[in-house]
């Protein structure tokens, strides 16, 4: 009979020799990927990786993140209005310190990969005796975590998870995944265009004529270094202007990303008269092609129709690349929607470590979470 354990590291170098084996399907969870977070996380993260064996082999591969939410200097500075300093008060205060099984900077199921079957009884029973096992590494420094949060599931496996140890836990569903699942007869981008209706198809030609005047092309290392600080002032940004946030990109992740990963991480700039004012970002994930961070310059963006042509150009990449599907994530949900992408539903799981707290959750919770009101577009015939 095996025997599951499981090992917590705190640097790359401590990994098994099979760790990248183990972790194929998923390149965030390769050390690629990880030693990025490692070389260049944002400035309140800790990671932690979590080496699952079956006696004395490696046999699964976790990630754990833990945010100090006392050294962001904004929350995110869209939103003023007294429920956002409300929510904000209350984090700093109640809620600064959080533990992430799973990968807080991305939208999809990268908490963990198993290069065999396991049942999921025995995953829940792992990833909680991990929390507490880092739980208590924190309380030995006199930090106390007050959140613990087991980070998107699918469906599929949130509800199974529910009749084990996650039972007790209260499951939140925040905005969608947005997904695009590619069809397999697009052989490249007229076959995309053909599929709008008229509607659909109007609005691509329209943010193509906006965009006349832009030179797009992938960036190699040594341009991304070159634009290094351009890159990052678009970046923040975007980043501020967002509803919500947990932590800001260090300076050097994206040229550290580039040296990590290669080709298979791509980073496009949008340079008007030889001046970068926008840029996105992609990984290459098996047969996955997963958005990452974006940047631009808001004047630019608003007369250019930057943000919609981003889109656009983050298909036809994945069309002509022949990845079975693409991960949009979360935020702007109904643009996303209008070029193609479809909602996916899932959940995360949350507690608070002090038991009466933790009682309010499904009344807390849900007062805290930015409400996302939206329409869904259906581009296609």
């Amino acid at each position: 009979m095996k025997t599951t354990t499981y090992q917590i590291y705190t640097s790359i170098s401590q990994l098994p020799d099979s760790w990248d084996p183990v972790a194929h399907d998923n390149a965030f969870l390769q050390t690629p990927y990880l030693k990025v977070l490692e070389n260049a996380a944002p400035t309140n993260m800790k990671c932690f990786y979590i080496g699952i064996f079956q006696n004395t082999e490696l046999a699964g591969v976790a990630l754990s993140q833990y945010l100090d939410l006392n050294k962001l200097e904004s929350f995110g500075e869209r939103d003023k209005c007294l429920k956002t300093f409300i929510r904000n008060f209350i984090f700093k205060n109640f809620a600064s310190h959080v533990l992430f099984l799973g990968n807080n900077m991305i939208t999809g199921q990268n908490c963990y990969a198993f290069n065999k079957p396991i049942d999921l009884k025995t995953i829940s029973d792992l990833l909680l005796e991990c929390a507490d096992e880092i739980k208590n590494y924190f309380k030995k420094q006199n930090i106390t975590i007050h959140i613990i949060s087991f980070k998107d599931f699918y469906q599929e496996y949130a509800q199974p998870l529910k009749k084990f140890g996650f039972q007790s836990i209260y499951e939140f569903n925040t905005q969608p995944n947005m997904v695009f699942e590619l069809p397999t007869h697009w052989h490249n981008d007229e076959d995309y265009i053909k599929a709008f209706s008229k509607k659909y198809r109007d609005q691509y030609k329209r943010a193509q004529n906006k965009i006349k005047g832009i030179e797009i092309r992938e960036l190699s290392l040594d341009e991304v270094i070159a634009n290094e600080d351009r890159i990052y002032q678009l970046y923040r940004y975007v980043a501020k202007n967002a509803p919500f946030n947990t932590f800001f990109l260090d300076k050097h992740h994206f040229s550290s990303f580039k040296q990590q990963c290669g080709e298979r991480f791509v980073l496009c700039g949008y340079f008007l008269n030889q001046k970068l004012v926008g840029f996105h970002t992609l990984l290459l994930n098996g047969n996955v092609l997963e958005t990452y961070f974006l940047g631009y310059d808001d004047k630019i963006q608003k007369e250019k129709m930057l943000y919609l042509n981003m889109l656009y150009n983050m298909t036809k990449f994945g069309i002509d690349h022949k990845f079975r599907k693409i991960i949009f994530g979360r935020t702007a949900l109904e643009i996303k929607s209008s070029i193609g992408a479809q909602p996916v539903v899932m959940s995360g799981f949350i507690y608070h470590t002090n038991k009466w707290i933790n009682k309010l959750m499904p009344v807390i919770f849900p007062k805290l979470e930015p409400e996302s009101v939206w329409q869904q577009r259906h581009p296609f015939k």
